[in-house]
């Protein structure tokens, strides 16, 4: 098995076209590029959705923790491409089944999306996502 390639929130904005405050992955460690891989996202209580949901007893909302894998897979697709900060090209969110919430996630949690490609077809991709905190799964679609 060989290292895992790690990417800085400055290589994986190459990849992404989202910028704050709906950059959801902080950091990027590939297992397998194109394949598989771990998006990092560590959360403060500075992040704004905390502020209203809910105030008092703030939990990231589920369709962000969807949103989170949906962006770490878009990075382990574009990881497969060596030049891909120099390509003017986005991956697209299509569908998701199957989604669970199984545990809340709060500030101070650093938060980490597990994607896995199980299907090509084309310039179409399915990926597995499992979301942790501290090796607890918190949420999978």
């Amino acid at each position: 098995m060989s290292e895992k390639k790690i990417y800085n929130i400055d290589e994986v904005m190459k990849m992404l076209p989202h910028r704050y405050p709906f950059l959801l992955v902080d950091r990027l460690e590939v297992e397998e590029p194109g394949v598989k891989g771990v998006g990092i996202k560590n959360l403060t209580m500075n992040e704004e959705f905390f502020q209203g949901h809910f105030p008092g007893n703030p939990i990231m909302p589920g369709v962000l923790q969807i949103e989170a894998m949906a962006q770490s897979a878009g990075c382990v697709v574009m990881s497969a491409d060596p030049d891909y900060a120099n390509k003017k090209r986005s991956v697209l969110f299509m569908a998701v089944d199957g989604v669970k919430f199984r545990k809340p996630v709060r500030p101070g949690d650093q938060l980490r999306m597990h994607v896995e490609k199980v299907k090509e077809r084309r310039n179409i991709f399915v990926f597995h996502g499992v979301g942790k905190v501290d090796d607890q799964v918190v949420s999978e679609a």
